[in-house]
């Protein structure tokens, strides 16, 4: 007896002429009535859908909107503050027409840096031909990327041990001139050797022995390891190509704290100047630069090449307001918390300027006690210390840095919105330094100077120098004088105290009891 086939299950289709997408709900109800066609069955058993029917999917196809440009506004074109045009030069608007290699237009891009300045239009080309430099323009002008240029691409196109070195008067200063060379020439693996007090002599010596690149220095530290660490570690110092000189004004000055010594002694370890080519840069052309001009250059070197951009007419930044606060010397930390207070003031980070590192001290302490969120930048702090408090300053975990004059050169703070000289300096030229750490790049700044009765005659040095009057602090709504009878002379009285007691008990600004013992600073 033959077993019966299996016959296969027929399953209804629908006609998929019309898909779920596009089909309307009254006929999807005709379709459910309809009666069910079979599918076409041939003669060997097997099933297939007619060839005249499409197979359509059932997924319902997405909808891509086309967007009309025209519905959107064209966006204004951007431009750049009055301050910064003041630096740009139209003439040279690109690197490229200064000939600068692709490589080095490329890096700069990257760190948004794609028009020269005037002191770096002027400085570029003739340091390329070969020519000594003695360049000044104001502060915020740009002066780093004018040396640091042409160094990395002469050094690309001849490598060869120590290349050039860079000569600054501060730490922090060389920290960042280390930081934006070693950004600007990463793309070619420049190596570049940071020597300044404070760190490991030893380490130092050792990097210097391995020839690096670019070395970055303040003069003591590069004196002390020509004097003392033999000449394997220096002897990369003696085919030096470039001398840059940063800050020359502070490099060559004379007197108490002179850096001259340390200088000379540095010289001695570098080539003669007939075989380097020597670049000066500053902001404030003292007597001393000056008399480098009539110095007669050697036979075989190119004259040398002088340029003077807006150091007398655009001294200090445009959009600084400059102020002064009239006080009575012996409550002036009073008028300083209250004006850290003020509406205007109160979000602002701020530098606070002072001549003398025991007063740095102690307004760090105090300004700590009343719940200001502060640090201090004086020579008086370890290295590691000045390094850590100038990191917190930048990522703004502190709004205030008290400091001394060593924050006041070349260091670039873009968001400093205020600054205030506790004390006045002595020197006009350190004023336009100090009050330099803002309004940069076009951004609006605020200084304010709180003045004493012997302070007068300084106060017209420096508007004499500096070509602008200071104006008396005023803000609407604010009585700086009532505030600070109604709400600090108690409070900021007894802050003192107690500064004072924890700086005479060795305590640090955290409270922590040292090991030993201090002697009470007179303020």
């Amino acid at each position: 007896m033959d077993r019966p086939s299996k016959r296969r299950r027929l399953s209804p289709v629908e006609d998929d002429s019309v898909s779920f997408a596009s089909a309307s709900d009254s006929e999807l109800d005709n379709k459910k009535t309809s009666p069910v066609q079979p599918r076409h069955v041939e003669s060997d058993g097997d099933t297939r859908p007619p060839q005249d029917v499409p197979v359509v999917s059932r997924i319902k196809a997405k909808q891509l909107r086309t967007t009309n440009i025209e519905e959107y506004p064209a966006s204004a074109p951007q431009t750049l503050p009055s301050a910064i045009h003041s630096s740009l030069d139209e003439a040279n608007s690109t690197f490229a027409t200064l000939g600068v290699d692709p490589w080095l237009i490329a890096s700069l891009s990257r760190l948004a840096i794609k028009q020269p300045t005037r002191i770096q239009s002027a400085s570029i080309p003739e340091i390329l031909a070969g020519r000594d430099c003695i360049g000044g323009s104001r502060t915020g002008s740009g002066k780093t990327v004018a040396f640091t240029v042409p160094i990395l691409q002469q050094w690309a196109r001849d490598p060869s041990g120590i290349f050039a070195v860079v000569l600054t008067p501060t730490r922090e200063l060389a920290l960042q001139i280390y930081e934006q060379i070693s950004a600007i020439g990463a793309r070619q693996g420049v190596k570049v050797c940071l020597v300044t007090g404070g760190a490991d002599m030893r380490n130092q010596a050792l990097e210097l022995s391995r020839r690096p690149h670019i070395v970055i220095a303040t003069p003591g530290r590069l004196a002390d390891h020509v004097e003392n660490s033999g000449e394997e570690t220096i002897k990369g110092l003696h085919r030096v190509k470039y001398l840059i000189m940063d800050e020359a004004d502070r490099l060559l000055a004379t007197g108490k704290g002179s850096m001259l010594p340390h200088i000379q002694t540095s010289f001695s370890a570098l080539p003669p100047s007939a075989n380097r080519q020597t670049c000066l840069f500053t902001a404030t052309v003292t007597p001393e630069i000056r008399a480098l001009k009539s110095q007669l250059q050697p036979p075989n070197k190119p004259p040398l090449f002088i340029t003077e951009i807006d150091t007398d007419s655009l001294a200090i930044p445009p959009t600084l307001r400059q102020t002064y606060q009239l006080v009575n010397v012996v409550h002036k930390e009073k008028y300083l918390h209250i004006l850290l207070l003020t509406p205007a003031n109160l979000e602002k980070s701020t530098i606070i300027f002072c001549n003398r590192t025991t007063t740095a001290n102690l307004l760090e302490y105090m300004l700590r006690i009343l719940d200001h969120r502060v640090t201090a930048l004086h020579s008086a702090l370890e290295h590691s210390l000045r390094v850590s408090n100038l990191a917190r300053f930048r990522a703004r975990a502190a709004r205030i840095l008290v400091a001394t004059d060593v924050a006041a050169r070349g260091l670039d703070i873009p968001d400093v919105g205020l600054v205030i000289n506790y004390d006045l300096p002595r020197n006009p030229d350190d004023y336009i330094h100090r009050v330099g750490r803002t309004a940069r790049a076009g951004r609006k700044g605020a200084c304010i100077s709180l003045v004493g009765q012997r302070d007068v005659e300084l106060v017209k040095g420096i508007e004499a120098r500096v070509g602008r009057g200071m104006e008396a602090y005023a803000e609407e709504k604010v009585s700086v004088e009532g505030r600070v009878v109604r709400e600090a002379l108690n409070v900021v009285g007894d802050a003192k105290r107690e500064a004072l007691l924890a700086i005479e008990e060795g305590r640090n600004v955290q409270g922590r009891r040292g090991r030993k013992m201090v002697k009470r600073s007179k303020t």
